[in-house]
């Protein structure tokens, strides 16, 4: 009996020891495939989340394989950099195209320019200062003096300014966009030509915006066109600037005063004819009138001249020395179009702008006097 308890206590004895053995060698294997499958877990749903986002945002995924290297990935981070770093790309784009675009219009972005309210002096004295261009006319008319240059007899029924107008609408635009003046302190600018510039804010279409700024407030109806006439190519001007005008006249009735806006190009920059008005500096202003001399018809040129003379006669009154005397040649220089067509010469080369500026607050108030 005794040996046979002593057996049975040993089989007891080894069947523990197996069964120890089993259940460390479960325990460990659990243990082990249990941290396995967390790791595998937060991998696949790690991998999972970035591949969702890379099919969304394609540039979220070129920037997580770039950064393989990185232990930690933030996806939320990441897209909120990346929207970041997307608005600076797009707010440098745009700075980049509107620099492009300023440069490829030569700077015709328009400079400021406000409605001139303010009451023009008058009864101060006025005094043209020389210059080496002699003045010259031919013909007088009540103080208005005009060099005829063509075979056409100004009788004082032709010169008699009793002109049926409207007043209130004026239409402003220039044959010769392009021409400027000799740069000053107050308005500098490169030059695309001799005296030329495709910029707007130094050539005779800011002149033409000061008129335009004068009247407004007056109740006057402007139209101001300011296409480019002469540019890129000077021959045809008269042309292109005549499909510009009856196109508008064409759409807008009732404008009888029409202004081509020129700087007349005699001489060079020793020669700009100046006008002081009380102590301010004032470019003077020329009537060139076109006539039948030439090969076209031209039926509306008596009353071209009429309208002329009948604003000189008042500026004569309120500023004197302001106009130089009326030009009568036989081009039609597209004036056909209208009972009050003209061209005014503002200035000539060696005026600044701030000069041809001046001119044109006077000869807004000699046009609200008429």
């Amino acid at each position: 009996m005794i040996n046979l308890a002593v057996i049975n206590i040993k089989e007891v004895v080894k069947y523990l020891v197996k069964l120890t053995i089993v259940i460390t060698v479960v325990v460990a294997l659990t243990r082990y495939f249990s941290t396995y499958k967390n790791a595998l877990t937060n991998k696949f749903s790690d991998k999972t989340f970035l591949e969702c986002i890379n099919q969304t945002i394609p540039e979220i995924k070129v920037m997580n394989k770039a950064e393989t290297k990185t232990p930690k990935i933030e996806p939320l981070k990441m897209m909120l950099n990346m929207e970041l770093a997307m608005i600076d790309t797009i707010h440098e784009e745009k700075i980049t195209s509107n620099g492009e675009e300023r440069v490829k219009n030569n700077n015709i972005e328009e400079q400021p320019t406000n409605e001139k309210v303010e009451e023009i002096q008058t009864g101060v004295k006025t005094e043209v200062l020389e210059n080496n261009v002699p003045t010259k006319f031919t013909d007088e008319y009540n103080g208005v003096k005009i060099k005829n240059g063509t075979d056409n007899k100004l009788t004082k029924e032709i010169l008699t300014p009793n002109v049926n107008i409207n007043m209130k609408n004026v239409l402003i635009f220039h044959t010769h966009t392009c021409e400027s003046y000799t740069p000053s302190q107050a308005y500098p600018y490169k030059q695309t030509g001799n005296f030329r510039t495709t910029d707007r804010n130094y050539s005779v279409v800011r002149v033409g915006r000061e008129l335009e700024n004068y009247l407004k407030p007056y109740g006057y109806n402007i139209i101001h066109d300011e296409s480019y006439h002469d540019y890129p190519s000077y021959s045809g001007s008269y042309s292109s600037s005549l499909e510009t005008v009856e196109k508008i006249l064409k759409e807008n009735s009732g404008y009888d005063i029409v202004l081509d806006l020129h700087r007349d190009a005699i001489g060079d920059n020793t020669y700009a004819p100046t006008v002081k008005i009380g102590e301010e500096y004032a470019a003077q202003l020329m009537f060139v009138i076109g006539s039948n001399g030439g090969v076209d018809e031209h039926e509306n040129w008596q009353e071209n001249l009429k309208f002329a003379v009948k604003v000189q006669e008042k500026a004569n009154e309120l500023y004197p020395g302001l106009f130089k005397p009326i030009i009568l040649r036989n081009s039609d220089y597209n004036q056909f179009v209208s009972k009050a067509a003209c061209i005014i010469e503002v200035g000539a080369t060696g005026n600044t702008l701030e000069q041809c500026l001046a001119s044109m607050k006077y000869l807004s108030k000699v046009i609200r006097e008429l």
